[in-house]
C-alpha cells in the first residue's frame, strides 16, 4: 500500500480560524497568527463547533488499496472518491493483498496464490473468448487491487478516524487510515491532534465487544 497526499487547502488551520472568527466579526476578519489560530481551534473541537473544519480539505492518492478495503472507504460519503476503473482497465497481471493471518502460514499461503493463479488465468480465457472485460472482472476476488483519490474534509476526515482507527476495525483500512493521520497531521497538526477512536477521549462504544487497549497514536 502507498498513500500520498497530493492536494490540501493552503495554510488548512489559518482558513478554519479565520472563518471561525468570521461567526463573530462584524467586517471580515483578518487572519490569526499560528499560537492565536492553534487555541482557538482547541476551543472550537472541544466544544463541537466542527462546521468550521468543512473549509479545509485533503486529497489522497492510494495506490494497492484491495477492494475489500475500498469497499468499506467509498461508504463515506461525504467523501469525494475517482477509482480506478476495472471496465476500462485490462487487470491481465493484477496485483493482491494478502492479509497478515494467512502469509503468515505457508500451507494457507499456497491455497491464498493457487486460487490468485486461478482467478487471473480464468480471466485471461474470458478476454480471450471475447468477453468484455467490464464482464470479465466479475471472476476477480477482493483482494485484488485498485487505485484511487479520496478528497475528504477535516471535519468527515476525523469522523472517518474515529470509525476506523479503533482496534477493531478491519486492518487494512485501520492501516490505510493510520497513514493519512501521519500526513495530514505534518499539515494540519492541531485540528489532528486528537484525532483517533472514541476511547482516545472517552468511552469505548463497543461496549461489552471492546478490545480492551484504549488506542494512542504512540503505539501505532
Amino acid at each position: 500500500m502507498n498513500i500520498s497526499l497530493i492536494a490540501h487547502t493552503p495554510d488548512p488551520e489559518g482558513v478554519v480560524a479565520r472563518a471561525a472568527r468570521t461567526c463573530y466579526s462584524r467586517g471580515a476578519p483578518q487572519s490569526l497568527l499560528p499560537p492565536d489560530s492553534r487555541s482557538l481551534i482547541r476551543s472550537l473541537v472541544k466544544k463541537g463547533h466542527h462546521s468550521v473544519l468543512e473549509h479545509a480539505s485533503f486529497s489522497f492518492l492510494l495506490e494497492g488499496l484491495s477492494r475489500a478495503s475500498s469497499h468499506q472507504l467509498v461508504r463515506h460519503r461525504l467523501a469525494s472518491f475517482s477509482q480506478q476503473s476495472q471496465r476500462y482497465v485490462n487487470l491481465e497481471e493484477p496485483a493482491y493483498v494478502i492479509p497478515p493471518s494467512i502469509s503468515d502460514n505457508s500451507h494457507a499461503t499456497m491455497i491464498f496464490k493457487e486460487a490468485m493463479e486461478k482467478a487471473n488465468h480464468a480471466y485471461k480465457q474470458l478476454l480471450n473468448a471475447g468477453i468484455a472485460k467490464e464482464d470479465a472482472r466479475y471472476i476477480f476476488p477482493q483482494a485484488v487491487t485498485t487505485i484511487l483519490v479520496f478528497t475528504v474534509n477535516a471535519r468527515e476526515l476525523l469522523h472517518i478516524f474515529r470509525l476506523r482507527l479503533c482496534n477493531r476495525a478491519q486492518w487494512e483500512i485501520r492501516q490505510a487510515c493510520l497513514e493519512m493521520l501521519k500526513l495530514v497531521t505534518q499539515i494540519a497538526p492541531t485540528v489532528f491532534e486528537g484525532a483517533g477512536p472514541p476511547c482516545v477521549d472517552g468511552q469505548c462504544m463497543e461496549g461489552n465487544g471492546g478490545c480492551g487497549r484504549p488506542w494512542s497514536k504512540k503505539n501505532q
